[in-house]
């Protein structure tokens, strides 16, 4: 295959030789253990109106935007499959399953804090869950969103100090 290059030049790249490092996404078994790890780390609230965060439209979510933390999310889907003794998925006990999620995150290990951040994130993406918070849903521009005012005398210490940093726009 040729390529050109942005300085004009064109380049043969033998494609044989380029491996695809995308790797494919969550399969089937994978995507049942984090349904069922994250319905136990955001279990559904009645009294709010709010979804479990293993209910299937946040964890479609999940799946779509896992992205650069799929390898992490990985690890953590193996690593409580490995306490689970087999797929979280198949644990019908629901205090094991959650003892088994509170002792995985317990570790606070890099694939245990990367899983809670992509089940949270997706779960307070979540409209349901963003209405039960006081909140329009939806992006905030452009219509933007209206803030308390707070008390900007709080910046007059920083205004009035003399600058610390080097300013290249004087010449």
């Amino acid at each position: 295959m040729r390529a050109a290059m942005p300085c004009g030049r064109t380049v043969l790249i033998n494609e044989a030789s380029m491996p695809n490092d995308t790797p494919p996404g969550l399969t089937a078994e994978e995507i049942q253990d984090l349904t069922r790890a994250a319905g136990v780390m955001v279990p559904a609230d009645s009294d709010y109106n709010v979804p479990s965060a293993g209910d299937p439209m946040i964890v479609a979510d999940m799946v779509a935007t896992v992205g650069r933390d799929l390898a992490d999310v990985r690890a953590a889907l193996a690593a409580l499959n490995a306490m689970a003794g087999g797929a979280l998925a198949a644990v019908t006990d629901d205090d094991q399953a959650e003892a088994l999620v509170v002792a995985f995150l317990a570790r606070e290990s890099r694939a245990s804090t990367i899983l809670g951040r992509v089940v949270l994130q997706c779960y307070y993406r979540d409209d349901r869950v963003v209405r039960s918070l006081g909140q329009e849903p939806g992006a905030p521009f452009p219509k933007g969103r209206t803030l308390d005012q707070g008390d900007w005398s709080l910046l007059d210490v920083v205004r009035t100090r003399a600058p610390f940093w080097r300013d290249d726009r004087r010449a």
